[in-house]
């Protein structure tokens, strides 16, 4: 499927006084650096092979919680993602941001609309008494060495065991050339877990929805270009839709936030048409 790219939202949705483009993702200064920093310092310490099969087998069976994909955005309300260095509002908001994004630049693709709202909502594992550093923020393979476009990569991984380990610590570690994203251990988060939920429950959705929903924290890869000696064709042929929908995750985030009462109804409709009732979490 061709990815027919949208205009740039960082252009379409900088409302009066807002952020320019190059001002999005600042991680040397901020009022939220601290807060940012120390999300990453403890996430790139404690996110080894061992830790993120040991989240596989916890949360794999789906046993948390039975809700609706609604309800689930409801409980994003109470949720501020502390490795963000842009928003300092709740998720919930920044879910209808995206997903209104890509509905206007993408108006033909309403499954894709949905991908918007659905994408950051593994993050309610935080509701689940798992500390944010375990679910919000940028991925990166773990079993191999980290590259140098991952967030804070040359101050915080000092600590973490796999970095000293003959087995992880190379450019492949335990991976083959070009095996695929597939095939990689990725940290552990939101990213990840939804994209096993979706599975679990049968979302109706195009494979490149899941595959976004999987991959879109990955700004090492789709943004740093990063570990490409890990991907196979098909993440290359993949890597356009990740990179089109990064462009609305990322440039609607604004303090002027949207009257979710008014969106809801539209949004009701497509969970119905593609993944409706209630759900395994």
């Amino acid at each position: 499927m061709k990815v027919l790219m949208g205009p740039d939202p960082s252009q379409i949705y900088r409302p009066d006084g807002g952020k320019n483009k190059e001002d999005f993702r600042n991680y040397t200064s901020g009022p939220l650096l601290d807060r940012v920093y120390t999300t990453y310092k403890l996430m790139h310490t404690h996110q080894t092979v061992d830790f993120v099969r040991r989240k596989h087998k916890e949360f794999g069976g789906f046993t948390y919680k039975k809700m609706t994909v609604m309800e689930a955005v409801e409980l994003l309300d109470g949720l501020v993602d502390e490795s963000d260095p842009d928003v300092d509002f709740p998720n919930s908001f920044h879910a209808f941001q995206t997903a209104e994004g890509i509905r206007k630049a993408h108006p033909d693709k309403d499954w894709f609309h949905l991908v918007g709202l659905l994408h950051d909502l593994g993050k309610i594992l935080v509701m689940a008494g798992e500390p944010q550093w375990s679910v919000v923020g940028d991925t990166f393979p773990v079993g191999c060495r980290p590259q140098k476009s991952v967030v804070f990569w040359d101050s915080t991984f000092q600590d973490n065991p796999d970095t000293k380990d003959p087995r992880y610590c190379t450019d492949y570690g335990m991976y083959e050339p070009n095996c695929g994203l597939e095939n990689v251990l990725m940290s552990w988060g939101h990213d990840e877990y939804m994209y096993r939920m979706m599975k679990f429950n049968k979302f109706s959705l195009p494979p490149e929805a899941f595959y976004m929903i999987r991959f879109h924290s990955f700004y090492p890869w789709h943004t740093g270009s990063d570990y490409r000696h890990l991907c196979s064709p098909h993440d290359l042929s993949m890597l356009p839709w990740v990179q089109e929908f990064n462009k609305f995750d990322l440039y609607t985030k604004s303090e002027d936030l949207p009257d979710v009462s008014m969106l809801r109804p539209y949004y009701q409709g497509l969970i119905d048409k593609y993944c409706p009732g209630v759900l395994c979490w």
